[in-house]
């Protein structure tokens, strides 16, 4: 693997001048396509895994499910890394100030070991108290306790991973993380089916198959942002006072991150106390839907990337012309998406599960999904060009307005019994407030903060 292809900061010094809806398509799209393929990798992980699984048995795909939303929180709680590093080192970049968004992302990188490390100590100790929580039945619980403690083992490759290519994204390359990504997924699938099938490891296997594949992405692309800095005269050491920047600059978007993991927390609470056949509905929905998800994200991590690159530029006419054309795209992801959604579901349907009684619960919420993306497709850029401004501090207060917003929804849909049906309409409901907040700040110039 070659060393990232680190852009001229005189390019983007300056105010830049805008050419037309053709140069910003052109630029969003050469950085969101590779993206997509990146993103995509840790939720195709969860469906590799699904479908593996749930040719073991319901409660095995139930027990999956179940753990999989507890890799998610703290997945999702880490996220900063990638997100903090990509605006940091694309400000730093557009600024004309290299060696300094390079030190900056080796930082990031530090944080996210450290971090890792003590994460996976703690949930792998701490297992049974956390799948506790969700009440499920003994069954279930039992397959989630294993496959939690497994995937525990690989937090510290998984949050190295996420730092390592916020790095790469800020620097305007999203190749090199594609290229990781397809080889990880490639080798997760092989090493799942030999464990699982092979082996015979059951669900431990699954997970076994996936940390092993999490481990070998993050030493590539750790390598990469490593020799690339060493080119710039940079190498890694241990900077106390660098970390907690990164830390400190991270915690607004911890506390906004926590807020939307908390909504997404209590949509799998209330689907575990649902039967079997809908919990494990639920995690295939919700496997689909984080895939789409992660799929319509592709342009907000173009957005963190350009807006922030401009931004330290000092081109705030650009900005806004890359916020139409971005919300634009947004539209037509979650059209496209949710026509592929709803008409597709009898062709990959059958491979997550052959329990009839599962499919038909799914078929039945497949359309309420299919609605959904169109809203999440706008969400995603608005929040992707928010983060790429710096703009953490309202992100963070949206998130929990939306929290409170969306917790009596969720909460009415398990007093009342109401089903799986009803538990994502409710979901439906904290998309569109997302989609108020976030919307409501970008038609403001208060997030344009211009320069390094």
């Amino acid at each position: 693997m070659s060393a990232p292809n680190v852009p001229d900061p005189s390019a983007t010094h300056g105010a830049a001048r805008p050419g037309g809806t053709a140069r910003l398509d052109a630029e969003i799209r050469t950085l969101a396509l590779p993206a997509f393929a990146t993103l995509v990798a840790e939720p195709l992980l969860v469906i590799a895994d699904s479908a593996i699984v749930g040719h073991i048995s319901t409660e095995a795909l139930a027990g999956l499910g179940v753990a999989a939303s507890v890799i998610g929180l703290v997945i999702g709680l880490c996220i900063f890394l990638a997100y903090t590093t990509t605006a940091s080192v694309a400000r730093r970049l557009g600024a004309g100030d290299l060696r300094s968004a390079l030190a900056s992302g080796l930082d990031g990188i530090s944080l996210a070991l450290v971090v890792g490390v003590v994460l996976a100590v703690a949930i792998s100790s701490l297992s049974p108290q956390i799948i506790g929580l969700y009440q499920a039945a003994p069954g279930v619980s039992s397959q989630a306790q294993t496959y939690l403690r497994v995937m525990a083992a690989g937090l510290p490759a998984v949050l190295v991973m996420l730092a390592a290519t916020g790095v790469l994204r800020g620097l305007q390359d999203t190749r090199t993380p594609l290229a990781v990504a397809l080889v990880m997924n490639l080798v997760n699938v092989a090493l799942s089916l030999m464990l699982v099938f092979g082996l015979g490891w059951g669900i431990a296997g699954a997970a076994t198959g996936s940390v092993l594949s999490q481990y070998a992405a993050a030493a590539v692309l750790a390598w990469t942002v490593l020799r690339g800095s060493r080119r710039h005269g940079l190498r890694w050491h241990p900077n106390p006072t660098g970390v907690l920047v990164v830390a400190r600059s991270g915690a607004w978007l911890v506390v906004r991150t926590a807020g939307l993991q908390g909504c997404l927390l209590a949509t799998t609470a209330v689907a575990a106390r649902m039967p079997a056949t809908a919990m494990a509905g639920h995690q295939i929905l919700n496997s689909l839907w984080m895939l789409l998800v992660y799929a319509m994200d592709a342009v907000a991590i173009a957005a963190q990337a350009i807006v922030g690159r401009y931004l330290g530029a000092g081109d705030s006419a650009t900005v806004r012309a890359l916020l139409r054309r971005m919300l634009a795209w947004g539209v037509g992801i979650g059209v496209g998406s949710g026509v592929l959604l709803w008409a597709g579901a009898s062709l990959y349907l059958p491979w997550f599960t052959p329990d009839a009684a599962v499919r038909s619960q799914v078929s039945q919420v497949l359309p309420v999904l299919a609605l959904l993306t169109v809203v999440a497709g706008l969400v995603f850029v608005l929040d992707g060009v928010l983060i790429g401004a710096g703009d953490a501090r309202y992100l963070a207060w949206a998130s929990l307005i939306n929290l409170v917003t969306y917790l009596p929804l969720a909460f009415a849909v398990a007093a009342t019994g109401a089903g799986l049906g009803w538990l994502w309409l409710a979901y439906g409901g904290l998309t569109v407030s997302r989609l108020a907040t976030l919307g409501l700040r970008a038609r403001g110039t208060r997030w344009m903060r211009l320069g390094g």
